[in-house]
């Protein structure tokens, strides 16, 4: 942003004048530095459009083809960037379609700001035209929500709105506003949000439980640590980094925890969870003292927790303390936030190494590559796997890419083998698991980090999910890279199903389109490889387009995704075949 549109923001934030709600709306996301919005019109939201329109040369907005789509945009962008991402619909069905993006925002802390449009208040409760209770739909699946009927109220509400959505544990606020309070009119004035009554977002880390923390580590024989996204959101990845180098602790990570440390960094010891490495998911249950850093023991990390590292003391370090004890007993709990906790913590560690515990990790590892990594990366059958497709990527992007993955197989291929070397390089749905994801995810990526190469690893069925945000990405010109991996079935569901209901492939074989002449429709480059010939030629052409691209890739249909815990199984229980 150059340092005349900074200061015509800064005066729309301090001046006060007389203007319409929907010109207050517009002048409110100015001042908090919004410079691209996605969304939907309609007539419940168009005084807010009309007032969008004279304001083009300072907001972006971005007309996905689906309201779901503006959402997942606004989560790729958050994600990728750090900052609040802007959603915005008009109501009734509009507002509903946003909803699946605002569960997944809420589950996987994403800060985002949803604005809904409402039927004129004297109107609410009539079922009138396009209304819907959209505060009362939200509620569950936002950390904040509150409709607006009165003009003067927009100012106070939306300031509040930004500080919920970034500050503490980020997630998702939906405001919703009737149409007369965007037609009305106040005196308007901006003042940004700096604090809510009974709202602490970060709390006071106690040094006492800082002192325990490290009085166990020092002591430990076999010390793991297990991070998650906390890091990321804490921007914590120089501090977490340091205690793993200090203490030679080997650190593992959750799929949303992907890339806060370099692949290559000889203490990260891979993905723990249901698909996670062999080591790292075993050696949880032979550990000394597990310390968590801000994850959430979510199950398809724990398995059972009847028999989740019993033999271990747990440290938990996390923002929210309602994560504490919640699923797993700790036996130290470190409240606040992670930059300053781990921070707080490294002059209290003593410098160590766990050398004979590392070979254990190594020695595990080297299982896993002869079963598994090394058929999946380097195969001689003669379908194509996904993984060798990962590992072209890797290649051409040399670990500077950021992987945003859809959900199913294809996601735990790309989580397992991306290479990163750069921090929130790993964008996917976690906790809610949203086929269709990806896409409009790795638009809002790309459009808040237009210098990076953002590529989306899709499977076949999650892909047709959204596929019409293809026209965004024509009329943004947003250079995403598209892989779908293509095995003609809803691959997760299908392994599942072969591997505990018998083959019994109910209604998850895919009959597919021709995806390349489709890409090719919306003027987006593509290109379809079926054998393993042509494919590091493919990747390297797509990764060198400074245009979007398309590539299908025909990979084996009955391929699965090993390692894998059982549902409800102990981490112990891993299979590798």
């Amino acid at each position: 942003m150059n340092t005349q549109t900074a200061n015509k923001k800064q005066e729309v934030a301090q001046e006060t004048i007389r203007i319409t709600g929907s010109e207050a709306i517009i002048r409110c996301l100015l001042a908090e530095g919004v410079d691209i919005l996605y969304g939907y019109p309609g007539g419940a939201i168009m005084p807010v459009y009309d007032e969008l329109y004279k304001f083009k040369d300072q907001i972006h907005h971005v007309l996905t083809r689906h309201e779901q789509g503006a959402a997942h945009a606004a989560q790729g962008y958050a994600r990728i960037s750090g900052r609040v991402g802007v959603a915005m619909a008009t109501s009734g069905p509009g507002a509903t379609n946003l909803i699946t993006g605002i569960a997944d925002a809420q589950i996987d802390s994403t800060p985002i700001v949803c604005i809904t449009g409402q039927v004129f208040s004297h109107l609410l409760g009539t079922d009138a035209f396009q209304e819907t209770d959209i505060i009362g739909i939200s509620t569950p699946v936002t950390k904040w929500n509150h409709q607006i009927t009165k003009a003067a109220d927009i100012p106070e509400v939306l300031a509040k709105a930004f500080y919920i959505a970034k500050s503490g544990r980020p997630g998702p606020v939906l405001i919703d506003i009737t149409k007369d309070a965007q037609v009305s009119e106040l005196d308007f004035k901006y003042e940004k949000c700096t604090g809510v009554r009974s709202y602490t977002p970060v709390p006071k880390t106690n040094p006492e439980t800082l002192t325990a923390a490290a009085e166990l580590i020092n002591s430990a024989k076999k010390p793991l640590i297990v991070w998650g996204q906390g890091v990321i959101l804490g921007q914590a990845e120089n501090e977490l980094k340091a205690i793993i180098e200090k203490a030679g602790i080997p650190a593992a990570w959750t799929i949303l925890g992907a890339s806060a440390l370099p692949t290559s960094h000889p203490l990260n010891v891979g993905m723990v969870g249901m698909h996670g490495n062999y080591a790292p998911n075993v050696l949880t249950n032979e550990c000394d003292v597990l310390i968590a850093i801000g994850m959430r023991f979510d199950d398809r990390v724990t398995g059972s927790l009847n028999t989740y590292a019993k033999q271990a003391k747990i440290i938990h370090f996390d923002i929210d303390p309602a994560e504490i004890d919640k699923n797993v007993k700790t036996d130290v709990a470190v409240i606040g936030d992670s930059k300053d906790s781990l921070a707080k913590l490294l002059p209290l560690l003593n410098e160590n190494k766990h050398a004979d515990w590392l070979q254990k990790f190594e020695d595990l590892y080297a299982i896993e590559f002869e079963k598994v990594i090394k058929d999946d990366i380097t195969p001689t059958k003669e379908g194509l796997t996904m993984g060798e497709v990962l590992r072209q990527i890797n290649i051409e992007s040399k670990g500077n890419a950021a992987i945003v993955s859809d959900v199913g197989q294809h996601q735990m291929i790309a989580c397992r083998y991306a290479e990163f070397t750069t921090t929130k390089s790993n964008i996917t749905s976690g906790g809610l698991g949203t086929m269709g994801f990806a896409l409009p995810a790795a638009i809002g990526a790309k459009m808040a980090a237009p210098d990076r190469e953002v590529v989306a690893i899709i499977g076949d069925g999650g892909y047709q999910m959204n596929i019409q945000e293809l026209g965004t990405i024509f009329q943004q010109k947003a250079a995403v890279k598209i892989v779908v991996l293509n095995n003609e079935f809803l691959g997760m569901v299908r392994q599942w199903q072969q591997l505990f209901f018998d083959k019994r492939y109910a209604s998850t074989e895919m009959t597919n389109p021709d995806f390349v002449t489709i890409a090719k429709g919306y003027y987006i480059e593509g290109k379809r490889v079926t054998k393993r010939e042509e494919l590091a030629e493919a990747i390297k052409e797509m990764m060198a387009s400074k245009e979007s691209y398309f590539l299908e890739v025909c990979v084996e249909k009955e391929d699965n995704v090993f390692p894998m815990i059982p549902a409800g199984a102990s981490v112990s229980d891993i299979r590798l075949s």
